[in-house]
């Protein structure tokens, strides 16, 4: 690594550090005051009493994961100042009004650009009505249409994806959007950046939107002036201040790349090292994405607009990057790119696995790096087993995260017991989201199963109907069980008091996680 890029790094986790540390200091400040304030006067430790009463009530009464309102209300009972701090801080409702509210208007605008095809909803609709029943929740609450007129290439290894990404972006006459958690300034994104450096000189508009808190080990903010520099146009969504900041918890965990308004890319993989194998710090890492050519990349398009107006509202005329292309698909299946806000209130991701979940018949797969489920997801999966349907997940072999690796397999028993089967992944860390139902119906994207990306996160996915890609998820997911070690039976047998009483804990606060 150049010196440069580890004076970046270093400056980076610098910054984290130093932000962490403010915060927590402002944290303990604010419970230490309360802490005081009751311990000398008998009236403000009634009120704290009665305030804690009032606010669990309230948090019971919301409109909420019933996961998060427990773990809410038992922190607050167990520790009344510290909790309620916390939950006035991360958990309460109008945290983010202000920002919901300019997600809005832009979103007002943008969703005129991607009209839903009533041709393509009747079509579908007269070959299975229930997935044109999962495309109409798609449309009527997420505003994102189904298309036809779409190829679909699956990539079960990043390499292949990265180098096809470069290839596309080779090709770039007018525009290249690319929106990332994580960027490192490092092999797998440097061949990428020579090539949008080349493409600014000619005239391509070349822009990208990063997340702070994903790549703040990787680069520093000076990342954002160097780039401009040469000619690309660079935005850092929801930075990171050492002032509290309620929005901080959501973080843009997109993955896109757009192409001209003809070309698109998404999947797990960040333009970071151990995302290609080129550095290994939790054995083989495994991942796949997806790359989409014709009607449905317009509506990464929209999502990337989406993002990079909210960090900065600039654009005034969307028309030039909606340009009517002249693209015959190969195949005829249907395809219905879609994101996740945790501003808008409506858990998108999780209600299209639910969806998935509810509509197998005979078999329904998933990956994920981390299994954190609402009791939700765990009654549906478990239902569609004693029904006999072949459910099975595959989690990571390695964790990267001790901590919620512990987390992950506290959910397992629940589970195994009711007929799912679990895997782990032996060579490494499993990163891929994904999941293939009945060989018919598919989704690939950024979407874990876990609290995070259900609830805090900006994500996004592709749901795949009749497309060929469909059968290469479903190969993929083959060659996964024959590398990955079965733990179904292990996890059936009943686990000391002592570790029950653990996975008790884990489960209770893995929402707050």
């Amino acid at each position: 690594m150049r010196e440069e890029q580890k004076k970046s790094v270093k400056n980076g986790v610098g910054r984290l550090v130093f932000v962490a540390l403010s915060f927590l200091i402002q944290t303990v400040w604010i419970i230490m005051l309360f802490v005081y304030l009751n311990k000398y006067s008998t009236a403000i430790s009634l009120f704290s009493s009665l305030l804690a009463l009032i606010v669990v009530l309230l948090i019971y009464g919301r409109n909420m994961n019933a996961a998060f309102k427990m773990s809410w209300m038992v922190l607050i009972l167990v520790f009344p100042v510290w909790g309620i701090c916390l939950y006035l801080m991360f958990g309460h409702a109008n945290v983010t009004k202000n920002m919901r509210v300019k997600f809005e208007k832009i979103d007002q605008e943008l969703f005129q650009k991607i009209p839903q095809n009533t041709e393509v909803c009747q079509k579908l609709e007269q070959e299975d009505l229930a997935i044109a029943n999962h495309a109409r929740y798609l449309w009527n609450y997420a505003s994102a249409p189904v298309y036809q007129n779409t190829d679909v290439t699956f990539y079960e290894d990043t390499t292949k994806g990265l180098e096809a990404q470069k290839e596309a972006l080779q090709k770039a006459e007018k525009f290249i959007f690319m929106e990332y958690h994580a960027i490192e300034e490092a092999e797998s994104f440097l061949g990428i950046k020579d090539i949008l450096i080349e493409k600014a000189k000619q005239g391509v508009e070349v822009r990208i939107v990063y997340d702070d808190v994903g790549s703040v080990v990787f680069i520093n903010k000076d990342f954002v002036e160097r780039m401009e520099k040469v000619g690309i146009h660079c935005r850092i969504f929801n930075e990171i201040h050492p002032v509290l900041n309620i929005f901080m918890n959501n973080r843009d965990h997109r993955k896109i790349t757009v192409i001209d308004g003809k070309v698109g890319f998404t999947g797990g993989y960040n333009l970071a090292n151990e995302y290609f194998n080129i550095t290994q710090p939790y054995g083989h890492w495994k991942d796949t994405g997806v790359k989409l050519e014709g009607d449905a990349v317009k509506s990464f398009t929209m999502m990337f607009l989406e993002m990079w107006n909210a960090v900065k509202e600039t654009d005034t005329n969307y028309d030039n990057y909606f340009p009517e292309i002249d693209y015959k698909a190969k195949e005829s299946g249907y395809v219905i790119p879609y994101a996740d806000s945790p501003l808008d209130r409506e858990p998108t991701g999780e209600n299209v696995y639910l969806n998935l979940i509810k509509y197998a018949k005979k078999e329904i797969y998933f990956t994920t790096p981390y299994l954190l489920l609402t009791d939700e997801m765990v009654r549906e999966l478990t239902l569609a087993a004693k029904r006999g349907v072949d459910v099975r997940i595959v989690t990571p072999g390695i964790p990267d995260k001790k901590l919620v690796y512990q987390m992950t397999r506290s959910y397992y028993k629940p589970l195994v017991r009711n007929g799912v089967r679990i895997y782990e992944y032996t060579p490494g860390f499993l990163h891929a989201k994904q999941c293939v139902c009945d060989g018919k119906a598919a989704t690939v994207g950024t979407i874990n199963l876990d609290f995070r990306s259900l609830y805090l996160h900006f994500e996004n996915g592709v749901y795949l109907y009749h497309c060929d890609a469909i059968k290469d998820i479903r190969k993929d997911f083959e060659e996964l069980f024959d590398v990955s070690r079965e733990v179904t039976e292990q996890y059936k047998v009943e686990p000391s008091i002592p570790h029950k009483l653990w996975q008790s804990i884990l489960h209770l606060f893995s929402p707050l996680m």
